[in-house]
């Protein structure tokens, strides 16, 4: 990568991720309220075996988070600082932006991540084929959601529209689909609406990778997760580019 494109990919990981978060550590804890409180409510009241599908669930949630909070700050420079016009003048890719911005998210989950994935290791001693589908999983589904972050807020006029559709979005891509519990716990006539949601295939690869109690997976299982979570995501970004007539200088 160009010298230029990789100063210009750290001053957007700066300014978004790492000089907000030095500023206001809050940020962080913020991050970790949600996953952490699903995991806690399952500990009390869930049998010890649907933990690890907690642990599953907490890694996506985290990563998904990243989706919602990058749609907040994209419509609050887009519409509010009008950063995105400033961008579009000058020499910085529309693909810069947007992974710059994408990274900037990822600086806050980074320590939510780490914990999850030491308490996963509790649970089950996977070793590299189960690492290896747990880091495909949340790589894919971060590339997902900021794709998810980036249509919303190429669509939305108002940060405060983000207020109404971020809580919208997080019961339709965690709740719906069986990101922590197992697929069998719902009723067979609702299955076929969780498998059109693109959670429910990297929950399913994830809990499969972390050994989660019947959670088995098959090779062409964890290829189909896989093609199905970038065919999603390439769609996202597709609808957003044209929607958002990006110009180069």
């Amino acid at each position: 990568m160009p010298r230029h494109r990789m100063r210009s990919l750290w001053a957007l990981i700066s300014m978004n991720g790492f000089l907000p978060l030095r500023r206001q550590p809050l940020y962080l804890i913020n991050t970790l309220t949600s996953p952490f409180s699903f995991l806690f409510f399952f500990y009390i009241i869930a049998p010890h075996s649907l933990l690890p599908y907690a642990v599953a669930g907490g890694m996506i949630l985290t990563v998904l988070s990243i989706g919602t909070s990058l749609q907040a700050d994209l419509t609050h420079y887009k519409q509010d600082l009008k950063l995105q016009e400033m961008v579009v003048a000058s020499p910085v890719s529309a693909g810069v932006y947007v992974t710059g911005m994408a990274l900037s998210e990822f600086v806050y989950s980074i320590p939510g991540m780490a914990v999850f994935v030491l308490l996963s290791l509790s649970f089950h001693s996977y070793l590299l084929l189960g690492g290896l589908g747990v880091f495909v999983g949340l790589v894919l589904l971060w590339i997902f959601a900021s794709a998810l972050g980036f249509t919303l807020a190429t669509y939305l006029q108002d940060v405060r529209e983000t207020f109404v559709i971020s809580p919208l979005v997080s019961i339709a891509l965690s709740v719906i689909p069986p990101v922590y519990y197992p697929i069998a716990f719902l009723p067979a006539w609702i299955r076929p609406l969780a498998y059109a949601i693109p959670t429910t295939w990297a929950a399913n690869l994830i809990q499969g990778s972390i050994g989660a109690p019947g959670a088995s997976l098959s090779l062409s299982q964890a290829f189909l997760d896989v093609a199905v979570l970038l065919l999603a995501a390439a769609i996202l970004f597709l609808v957003a580019w044209k929607k958002a007539q990006w110009r180069e200088t």
